[in-house]
C-alpha cells in the first residue's frame, strides 16, 4: 500500500486527489496539507511513501509562496526514502529544472489527468523518474542554456543591460552575444518583447 501525503493548496483539487487516491486498491492518502512548509514535519509524523508536492502553495499567513521546489529539497535531504512528484499547473520554463535540482523524482502538468497521475504514482515508487514537461512551455525553452535563462530572468525583472552585465558579472561586450543567441533561438528581434511574451504567459516569474 502506498501512503502518499498531499500539498495542494486549491481545496477543490485536494478533495478530488484525496477521492482519487483512496479509491485505488494500492495507495491511500496518509495526510494532507495546503502549506508547503508544513510538509517536512508531516513527513517526519507521517512516514509517507510518496509526497505529492504543489509548486506553489499558500503559507500559514494566507500568502501566497513558491515554496514546493524548497521544501522538497528539504525533505529529500533529511528524508530520502521518500519519493516526491512535484505538480504544477504553471508552465514557467524553468520549474523541471528547478525540481530536478531539489531531487524531485519525478514531475508532471496537473493538466495531464487523473489517469496519468496513477501511472507516476506507480511508476515512481517502482524507481522510475517521469518528467512530463508542460505543453504550454515555449518551443524554444530546450534551446536555451543556463546562462541565457538567468539573463532573461534579469531581463524579466527590467533591469538594463547594464545590470544585466552586472549581475551576470561579466562585460557588456560578453553579454551582447548571449542576447543575440537568445533572440536567434527565439525568433524575437527585440529582448524586450521577448521579455514581455515570457512574463505575460508566466514562462518566467520574475523574481520578488
Amino acid at each position: 500500500m502506498i501512503k502518499i501525503l498531499i500539498v495542494e493548496d486549491h481545496t477543490m483539487l485536494r478533495e478530488s486527489l484525496v477521492t482519487l487516491i483512496n479509491s485505488q486498491n494500492d495507495m491511500k492518502v496518509a495526510g494532507f496539507t495546503e502549506d508547503a512548509s508544513a510538509s517536512p514535519e508531516l513527513c517526519r509524523n507521517l512516514k509517507p511513501d510518496m509526497v505529492l508536492m504543489d509548486v506553489v502553495t499558500k503559507n500559514q499567513d494566507n500568502k501566497i509562496s513558491a515554496n514546493g521546489i524548497i521544501y522538497t529539497s528539504e525533505i529529500r535531504k533529511e528524508l530520502p526514502d521518500i519519493k516526491i512528484i512535484i505538480m504544477t499547473a504553471f508552465p514557467e520554463i524553468t520549474l523541471a529544472d528547478e525540481a530536478k535540482k531539489a531531487g524531485a523524482h519525478s514531475f508532471m502538468d496537473k493538466e495531464m489527468g487523473n489517469d496519468h497521475l496513477l501511472s507516476v504514482i506507480r511508476s515512481t515508487m517502482k524507481g522510475y523518474s517521469t518528467y512530463s514537461i508542460c505543453s504550454e512551455r515555449p518551443y524554444f525553452a530546450e534551446q536555451l542554456s543556463e546562462k541565457e535563462i538567468a539573463v532573461l530572468r534579469l531581463v524579466c525583472q527590467g533591469k538594463s543591460r547594464k545590470e544585466v552585465a552586472k549581475e551576470m558579472d561579466i562585460s557588456e561586450v560578453r553579454l551582447k552575444p548571449l542576447i543575440t543567441s537568445i533572440l536567434d533561438k527565439s525568433g524575437f528581434d527585440n529582448v524586450m518583447k521577448l521579455a514581455v511574451y515570457l512574463v505575460g504567459n508566466g514562462f518566467i516569474v520574475p523574481a520578488k
